[in-house]
């Protein structure tokens, strides 16, 4: 059995010691976005027609029929530039020229707000603004069950 003297280090630690210090040197790099091999500098300078084959099939269908007289009017306002844009339209694609801007989708009871970010694309603004939230329950009111009427005396 080989012992090891103090001060002298194997040829492996030495190794792995050169690698944790090379990983500690070298920050990590933030991963650029891409949308199906495209940038989004790339998607938002695409016409309309040819970013239809990117996006998934129902959306791709929706627009190619055309958009509604509501959507419609809801992209021309959106284009005009006034911030944030408040709507009803939770059926609305979200294209690469809505990134970067806040729009307030209605929830059933209030206008919650959805910042458009590049991972969005091909998803419905109403995925973001969920309709029912979750319950939280406290404990039985007075009243509520027999045992409830206990009073201790203090």
């Amino acid at each position: 059995m080989a012992r090891r003297t103090k001060g002298i280090s194997s040829a492996k630690s030495a190794r792995r010691k050169a690698r944790k210090k090379k990983g500690a040197i070298q920050a990590r790099k933030k991963k650029e976005f891409t949308y199906r091999g495209y940038t989004l500098d790339e998607l938002q300078a695409m016409p309309l027609n040819d970013l239809l084959p990117l996006l998934p099939s129902r959306a791709r269908r929706t627009f190619k029929r055309g958009l509604n007289i509501e959507q419609e009017r809801f992209m021309t306002r959106f284009r005009k530039g006034k911030d944030p844009i408040r709507t009803h339209h939770r059926a609305m694609i979200i294209i690469p020229e809505m990134v970067g801007r806040n729009i307030h989708v209605y929830n059933g009871k209030e206008f919650k707000v959805v910042e458009v970010k590049p991972e969005m694309i091909g998803h419905y603004l109403g995925e973001f603004s969920p309709t029912r939230g979750s319950v939280t329950h406290s404990g039985p009111g007075v009243g509520a069950t027999r045992s409830s009427k206990y009073m201790p005396l203090k």
